[in-house]
């Protein structure tokens, strides 16, 4: 059962101020200057230092003791490290996955590409009233694997390669793939983006580095996550330069490419693939951001 932050203020109140809730309280008003969600990092790291999920500490937070540990907690969090990485996971998509400081925090925007394969394939199903799915999926810059391992995940027939040029970051995501059941259909391998691929693919994904250079991050991201994943040049748009060039080679007949893109970069990075002839539509994430590249071929 899901609970979302508004309902836990009530849930609390209700039951008076054990130990436990009342660090949590301590450290909402701690963190209100450090993180936009102060009572949900609280309690993800309170959960994390139990050793259970956050709604079973809720539920049972009357009875629960002070965990040793907390503060110290709570001061990473204050030193702005991300909370996925404190407590080693993050949920995206239907799966919880590992996260490192070799990684990047998967994030609910990249989401956006899984929901437009989703409806590239329903489309096509449509279009020949038959199930279309696809059978091999490519992810480059695969980093903990999410994109990859979510669509596998959603497509249990399909098999998949991870590209990567951090061995750091494909030891994380050959690690996901054993823990969310995928290890059988996915295999990952260090890469420079398309170089040596020679098969075509049903659905290509990435998330490329699109950063520009001079970008002023918050701490959070810039002190803590790989700078290779996030830097793309002057513009931001280095990878998606090589990578417009190569795409319609690796496309099967019927495929789809998805690439993220910055919320500012819809035309830009659009226009280098359309200079490729290939046919691109721009696609939004829930804030209304330019978020997504639909690509298919010419």
């Amino acid at each position: 059962m899901a609970i979302e932050p508004s309902s836990v203020s009530r849930l609390t109140s209700r039951r008076g101020h054990g130990p436990l809730e009342s660090w949590l309280r301590r450290a909402m008003t701690r963190l209100a200057g450090a993180t936009g969600t102060p009572r949900l990092d609280a309690e993800l790291l309170a959960a994390h230092a139990l050793g259970m999920t956050r709604e079973d500490m809720i539920l049972r937070m009357p009875e629960l003791p002070l965990p040793e540990g907390l503060d110290a907690l709570l001061e990473r969090r204050l030193q702005h490290e991300p909370i996925a990485q404190i407590i080693g996971h993050r949920d995206f998509w239907t799966l919880t996955l590992k996260v490192t400081r070799d990684v990047l925090c998967p994030r609910p925007e990249s989401e956006t590409l899984i929901e437009a394969a989703i409806d590239h394939f329903d489309r096509r199903g449509d279009e020949k009233r038959e199930r279309r799915e696809p059978h091999r999926i490519l992810d480059l810059g695969t980093g903990s694997g999410a994109l990859l391992l979510a669509t596998l995940d959603l497509w249990p027939d399909a098999t998949g390669l991870g590209i990567d040029i951090s061995e750091a970051a494909l030891a994380v995501a050959r690690e996901n793939a054993e823990t969310t059941g995928t290890a059988d259909r996915a295999a990952f391998r260090r890469g420079d983006w398309v170089t040596g691929i020679t098969e075509r693919f049903d659905l290509i994904l990435c998330n490329p580095p699109y950063i520009r250079d001079d970008a002023m991050l918050p701490s959070d991201v810039a002190d803590y996550e790989p700078a290779l994943a996030l830097f793309g040049g002057a513009d931001g748009l280095d990878p998606y330069r090589i990578l417009s060039l190569r795409v319609a080679d690796l496309l099967a007949p019927g495929g789809v490419a998805l690439f993220e893109i910055g919320f500012d970069q819809g035309e830009s990075a659009a226009n280098l693939f359309r200079g490729a002839f290939l046919d691109v539509d721009v696609r939004r994430d829930l804030s209304g951001n330019a978020r997504c590249l639909v690509i298919t071929g010419p």
